[in-house]
């Protein structure tokens, strides 16, 4: 299945620049890719795998494409979703209207691990749980694109987005010039306006900003500094803020201290503040939570947003859409099996050579077997799974993913993909960043698009309308 009903028109430049371009100057041009990245340090980190733990996700040079009207039907779908989700939040921290309505089950909500009772009766500044959003989307035909996940909790990724588009911008300028693409470099400038809107009052017009990360130790510690930098803002670790009497957030400076109003945190709720969540946390700020209910302090994303993460959530979100917002879903589920449920569960255990079984609260491809592609053993294994934890699986059919030209030893290649688009959502407005993060399954045949499990990433390229700009930047020399 090629990437879309627009392909054929979409792709022509494309296809008429691959086709044109020796296979070895493509190699070499992918070449220059990885140590330009290398160079810039754009790496994450795979701990307990042995060797060396910081590697580069690999960057595939050939863009995915987007068409203007699809990106526009796209975004309002994702503008609605988000408003669901948080929506959602919103209401099972404090009213439970669609818990006792009986839409989704209450069990699922309230003895989730990821539902935080510290959040009970309070509401985040402006009522936004998540700031920041990363929906993670399929296309499985001309015209269908899915829902696979929801990412509310602290999506990563749109650093390698960022960095994709630098890096085709240097390494093919004509090429990028011969289009019109939306433009992705004001993604840290719409972040910090989108943070500074949801500050305390009593901030004023300049409130501080801070990347509150767990550490180098972390796998997207590239991109919390990235981030950090290009908003111009503090990187800071739980133990350069502390908490005063007053319940104020404090960083410490060679200044002294300086007050903290909006604290865009990257760390795991668990370990966010060892007073409320984890005694043991090492990483966190005592205190933190005091300061954020008394009103001081906002975090981004909200504690306990994770709820909307969760897998076994996931298949009630049109229904959200429906019970909050009164209107039809724009964007369809992929369809889901709760293995939970006595039906759902007969039906996966009886179909585990045709499904995708997956831990419902499992991330990074870990817990994963595609069944198509997994031997009698690894499939007896999950019956197993199943039948001893069935709350902790869903299952859904084996999509037929839309594939994208990518360069590979052998020549061009089809691959799979998903598109991560990132979503922000301030006190005033959402915006969407045109196109998002294109992760591709690189091993051939491979439905896994995880830097984890060996997948890479490419530039995702919405074009706008009408002919090409000339950037400076796109125009100055390089290859064709």
């Amino acid at each position: 299945m090629r990437d879309g009903a627009v392909a054929a028109a979409t792709y022509a430049e494309i296809r008429a620049w691959i086709e044109r371009t020796p296979l070895e100057d493509l190699k070499r041009k992918s070449s220059e890719a990885e140590l330009l990245f290398r160079r810039l340090g754009i790496t994450f980190a795979v701990y307990g795998e042995g060797g060396d733990p910081e590697r580069l996700i690999p960057f595939d040079i050939i863009p995915r494409l987007i068409a203007a009207s699809e990106w526009k039907s796209l975004s309002a779908g994702l503008e609605q979703r988000v408003r669901a989700l948080n929506a959602f939040m919103l209401d099972v921290y404090s009213e439970q209207r669609i818990l006792k309505a009986g839409i989704v089950p209450s069990e699922l909500v309230l003895d989730n691990e990821a539902f935080q009772p510290a959040m009970v009766g309070f509401t985040p500044p402006g009522g936004i749980y998540t700031h920041i959003s990363g929906i993670d989307m399929v296309r499985t035909g001309p015209d269908a694109f899915f829902v696979l996940e929801d990412n509310c909790r602290t999506p990563s990724g749109v650093s390698y987005m960022l960095e994709n588009r630098e890096a085709m911008l240097r390494l093919f300028p004509r090429l990028c010039a011969q289009h019109r693409l939306a433009p992705v470099s004001r993604y840290p400038e719409h972040l910090l306006a989108t943070l500074k809107s949801v500050a305390p009052a009593e901030a004023g017009p300049n409130p501080t900003v801070v990347v509150l990360t767990p550490g180098s130790f972390n796998s997207a510690y590239y991109e919390h500094c990235f981030l950090a930098d290009e908003m111009g803002v503090e990187v800071v670790e739980g133990v350069d803020l502390f908490v005063s009497e007053d319940d104020v957030v404090f960083m410490r400076t060679t200044r002294g201290p300086q007050r903290v109003d909006v604290i865009y945190r990257r760390i795991d709720d668990d370990f966010l503040d060892p007073e409320v969540f984890r005694k043991d946390s090492l990483v966190g700020v005592p205190g933190l939570m005091r300061a954020y209910k008394a009103g001081n302090v906002t975090l981004a994303n909200a504690p306990g947003a994770g709820i909307a993460d969760d897998k076994a959530i996931y298949p009630y979100v049109p229904e959200m859409v429906r019970f909050y917002l009164n209107e039809e879903p724009k964007l369809a589920n992929v369809p889901t099996y709760l293995c939970d449920r006595e039906e759902d569960r007969a039906e996966v255990l009886a179909n585990l050579d045709k499904l995708v079984v997956k831990l419902a609260r499992g991330s990074g491809g870990y817990g994963m077997m595609i069944g198509p592609h997994a031997d009698e053993t690894m499939r007896a294994e999950f019956a197993r799974r199943i039948t001893e934890k069935p709350g902790d699986y869903i299952a859904q059919p084996t999509l037929s993913l839309s594939t994208v030209p990518t360069v590979t030893e052998g020549g061009i290649a089809a691959r799979h993909v998903d598109l991560r688009p990132f979503i922000l959502f301030g006190k005033n407005e959402i915006s969407i960043v045109p196109g998002g993060l294109t992760r591709v399954a690189l091993r051939e045949g491979s439905l896994v698009v995880n830097s984890s499990q060996g997948g890479g990433t490419k530039d995702t390229w919405v074009l706008e309308d009408g002919p090409a700009r000339q950037s400076q930047s796109q125009s100055q020399g390089g290859t064709p």
